[in-house]
């Protein structure tokens, strides 16, 4: 084999020419490390503190659940700024194109006014989360800010027949709504906001039925944990004796339900105030959007309580 040495190789650097490909290189990475850290900047708390609270205390009734997205199943805030996206994406075109300055006018109008709802529905869904994704979020909402206000004033000098300007102020519009965009897509996927906690446990339950202990172990009326394999479960038994399972960790923002009150057939969790019918899982208050997986139950000859998902052979 000859006279060779072993050398180990650290991945991202002894190996840079792969791995800088693989993970976009040094500008792709500092841009990661970037948005990450507006989730540690806790000087942002002096806004965000005072700013949470003024948002739950407003008196929107009914209004906040459908703001939040629970009649669709799945937060309200994506959908509604797909009109000014597609607005002002659209402008921007016609403002490249002779002619177009009119109808790029009558989009970005558009496209302010349908900001208006998209930017309340955002603010609803900030003010349930935790410290780190309150802090991007803000940042997130201030840079969609300033992009409305370019795209007004956009708006306010064409009107005054000052076309250039009006183009310069919309591309700037634009690119900051990116930039927004871009931290408001870190906030989907890196800080998971919005999303489903509870949608792997389809993958992470085997099929059949599985103990989970014996009826003496769960107080009438009061939530107790136990898990099964890598998912934590919520037991509640009722008091006519039938027990009520669902997972454990809250669909908003994977909150332990089994810390929280159970009373009249729900449970609540503990965190942000989500409520959940016992015995079907569904959403019925607070800001979740998607129901906890319900699982199936029966005792065993032996009196062993056993669980499986629905459908599961």
């Amino acid at each position: 084999m000859g006279n060779q040495s072993a050398k180990w190789v650290t991945p991202g650097v002894d190996s840079p020419g792969r791995d800088d490909a693989v993970a976009g290189g040094a500008p792709a990475q500092a841009l990661l490390k970037a948005l990450d850290a507006l989730g540690g900047a806790k000087q942002l708390d002096r806004i965000t503190g005072p700013l949470q609270k003024a948002i739950r205390a407003l008196p929107l009734g009914p209004y906040r659940a459908v703001l939040q997205g629970r009649p669709i199943g799945h937060p309200l805030h994506p959908v509604l700024v797909q009109v000014p996206i597609g607005a002002w994406t659209s402008a921007a075109v016609l403002d490249l194109v002779p002619g177009g300055g009119r109808n790029a006018r009558l989009l970005i109008g558009m496209g302010v006014v349908s900001a208006v709802p998209a930017a309340w529905a955002g603010w609803v869904d900030w003010a349930e989360q935790p410290e780190r994704q309150l802090r991007t979020g803000v940042v997130h909402a201030a840079s969609n800010g300033v992009a409305i206000g370019l795209y007004a004033g956009s708006w306010a000098v064409r009107g005054r027949d000052r076309p250039v300007l009006g183009r310069l102020l919309a591309f700037a519009g634009l690119g900051v709504a990116s930039v927004g965009g871009m931290i408001g897509g870190h906030l989907a996927f890196r800080q998971a906001v919005g999303s489903n906690k509870t949608e792997p446990v389809d993958h992470l339950v085997e099929p059949g039925w599985h103990p989970v202990g014996s009826p003496s172990e769960f107080p009438e009326g009061q939530g107790v944990r136990r898990m099964l394999g890598e998912v934590p479960l919520l037991v509640v038994r009722e008091p006519h004796g039938e027990f009520r399972v669902l997972v454990d960790r809250c669909s908003h923002m994977a909150g332990p339900l089994s810390q929280g009150k159970v009373a009249d057939g729900c449970v609540e969790c503990p965190w942000h105030g989500s409520v959940f019918r016992l015995t079907d899982g569904q959403n019925v208050g607070g800001p979740a959007t998607a129901p906890q997986p319900v699982f199936e139950t029966r005792l065993t000859e032996d009196g062993v309580l056993e669980v499986r998902l629905p459908d599961a052979v």
